[in-house]
């Protein structure tokens, strides 16, 4: 197996210029640069990440932490989030925490002592680190402490599901929200909220009614079918949205099961844009959460100094699909 010995030679530089290129050292002049990376490539050659861990204190690794890897969106932030990570020659380091604050605190703990070269939070608490580190920390999609946070527009999304329901007709709305204990499911259901209480008027009423549940499939289905069996059909609502796209699927799930059609007897919206949403029948209508572009700031966010790193809020999309027609 060659050595970092065997790179300089075949290059005919010293050993430390081949390190100050495995760092990524700029003060590498290109033709040397280019010459060992032509050594590294005739031999084969793959640097040692651990003895370089040692002598650097860091990987280049991005630990990443979420509640729940089986939940289609942290599924896809995660892969975007990878791709990003490989743009820069990083890998990641997936940890679950179960939707549970302590086991957050832990997975988080020890990406730390494995010297990653930063962490990105999906958070389950809005809790903060216990113990001081001088690695960069990035909030995703949900408030962390005092970290700098990356998310969507959650409350602008919303908005423009409101405007969506309400330009095609719809006068009976109801909107089932996240967990209000968390800031993403507040923000999405004040968004809506405050879209439809400025489109209603005297004399053109919305009559909105307000529901709350987890972002899972069971607690849509759950609630939409509350809301389908036990609102009189006077007041049934001609339109539901829902705060996740899995809500929204379980109450296509529960419509389904009551024979309603959709959207001939029901409009349905989501917010996320998870994969799925584009297979169910009928497709979903959604707020398309950018996962390419909440991924890249993200990542971005890791590599900037401590004095740079802020909040960033990126835009949402609005994709009208099949579940969601003028009344």
């Amino acid at each position: 197996m060659p050595t970092i010995k065997d790179v300089a030679k075949r290059a005919g530089v010293s050993v430390g210029t081949v390190s100050r290129v495995l760092a990524k050292n700029e003060t590498v002049k290109q033709p040397l640069k280019l010459r060992v990376q032509a050594a590294m490539e005739e031999l084969d050659y793959k640097p040692n990440l651990a003895a370089r861990a040692l002598r650097t204190n860091s990987i280049d690794v991005i630990g990443l932490v979420v509640p729940d890897i089986t939940n289609p969106f942290f599924a896809q932030l995660a892969k975007n989030i990878e791709m990003e990570a490989a743009k820069r020659s990083h890998s990641v380091m997936l940890a679950n925490s179960h939707d549970d604050a302590e086991t957050e605190k832990t997975q988080i703990s020890a990406l730390l002592d494995r010297s990653v070269c930063g962490v990105i939070v999906v958070a389950t608490s809005d809790g903060k680190i216990e113990r001081g580190t001088d690695v960069p920390i990035v909030s995703l999609d949900r408030r962390f402490g005092e970290y700098p946070l990356v998310a969507t527009d959650h409350f602008n999304g919303s908005q423009t599901i409101a405007e969506h329901l309400y330009n095609l007709g719809h006068r009976k709305i109801a909107y089932i929200a996240g967990p209000l204990s968390m800031e993403v499911a507040r923000r999405r259901k004040e968004g809506f909220v405050s879209r439809i209480e400025a489109l209603s008027t005297d004399a053109d009423p919305i009559d909105l009614s307000l529901y709350e549940g987890q972002f899972d499939y069971d607690s849509g289905e759950e609630l939409g079918r509350f809301i389908l069996e036990n609102v009189p059909r006077s007041n049934r609502p001609t339109a539901i949205a829902a705060a996740s796209d899995q809500q929204a699927i379980g109450v296509l799930r529960s419509a389904r099961d009551l024979k309603l059609d959709v959207p001939g007897d029901l409009s349905v919206a989501g917010f996320d844009d998870i994969t799925l949403a584009s297979l169910v029948v009928p497709r979903l209508t959604t707020l398309r959460q950018p996962f390419e572009a909440l991924a890249a700031t993200a990542v971005d966010q890791i590599f900037e100094s401590a004095g740079k790193a802020e909040d960033h809020a990126v835009a949402g999309e609005v994709i009208v699909r099949e579940s969601t027609a003028a009344v």
